[in-house]
């Protein structure tokens, strides 16, 4: 495995679903995962001094991983999300006010420069709030890593502001249909009837040197700076979908894993592609038995690009 360390800088949280809490963060999910493959993975976060924020540190534990960068809150609780079920779907009530909000500059920027990160992952959610968006700046500003946006536009809690500085910082921007569009919205003053055309614009206004536009059942897209467009449409999707929670994530975490390793870029597309797809088989984000992963680092090593497939 590469001994580089990728930061992920964000959320760690709980989602509340009333009769039972499960740990989540977009950014935890792809750090979790990242750990799981056996990277260097080093979170920038912060939780309250409370029960939610112990369920965190087992999670911690579980994956092995560093604590050095995470920052326990004596004031504000963990993050935390209700979600309610309704009419088959669900609801979901963002507190404000969390322990995310508030990571602190300097034990962060302590953390960095001991370890030197190849890259820096971020989103969106964790820049709500001016403390937390400042020790991100920091980071950044301290750092020659590459920096991985993955963008996560929530109504009433990411402005248009924040997501167009955290696009002027990056060098690679993950983005979901649903994203893109919201980006074509407000970017782009005529959307042109070509997405190829559209989405190369976007990277030549932010300087952007990659885009990843996941596709949900119908694969992904990479762009490059130099024009070239990489596609893999191959459905992954499970005999039964649990949920799709988490499938974002766990592409990102390949997609990092895959470069980190040096994969050729369409092996690595349909690899995130595929443990994407087996993500929505599963109930949450990232699973519950460590040992989903094996399979998938074994099939890898042989060349395949998904457990069963052919080397």
């Amino acid at each position: 495995m590469s001994k580089q360390t990728i930061a992920v800088f964000g959320e760690a949280l709980v989602d509340d679903f009333i009769t039972e809490q499960v740990v989540g963060g977009a950014p935890f999910n792809v750090a979790r995962n990242l750990a799981a493959f056996g990277v260097a993975t080093l979170m920038v976060t912060r939780i309250g001094a409370d029960k939610n924020g112990a369920s965190i540190c087992d999670e911690f534990a579980r994956f092995r991983m560093s604590e050095s960068a995470l920052q326990v809150d004596e004031h504000q609780a963990t993050g935390r999300v209700v979600v309610e079920r309704n009419d088959g779907g669900h609801r979901f009530i963002i507190l404000p006010d969390q322990a995310y909000d508030y990571v602190q500059t300097s034990p962060a920027l302590a953390a960095l420069a001991i370890t030197q990160p190849a890259v820096i992952y971020y989103g969106t959610m964790a820049q709500r709030h001016v403390q937390s968006r400042a020790t991100l700046r920091a980071m950044l500003e301290a750092s020659d890593a590459q920096r991985y946006l993955d963008l996560n536009v929530r109504e009433g809690q990411v402005t248009e502001r924040i997501a167009h500085e955290s696009l002027k910082l990056a060098d690679v921007v993950k983005v979901n249909e649903d994203e893109l569009q919201d980006l074509f919205k407000w970017y782009t003053h005529a959307q042109p009837s070509d997405m190829e055309e559209a989405c190369l614009t976007l990277m030549r206004s932010f300087e952007l040197k990659q885009l990843i536009v996941t596709l949900g059942e119908r694969g992904a897209l990479h762009f490059s700076a130099d024009g070239t467009v990489t596609a893999n449409h191959e459905c992954h999707a499970p005999a039964r979908i649990v949920d799709t929670v988490g499938a974002g994530d766990a592409f990102s975490a390949v997609f990092l894993f895959g470069q980190s390793q040096g994969w050729p870029l369409p092996l690595t597309m349909a690899r995130a592609n595929a443990f994407a797809g087996a993500i929505c088989g599963i109930s949450g984000a990232v699973p519950a038995d460590i040992g989903f992963y094996a399979p998938w680092l074994d099939s890898w090593q042989r060349g395949a690009v998904h457990p069963g497939a052919a080397s």
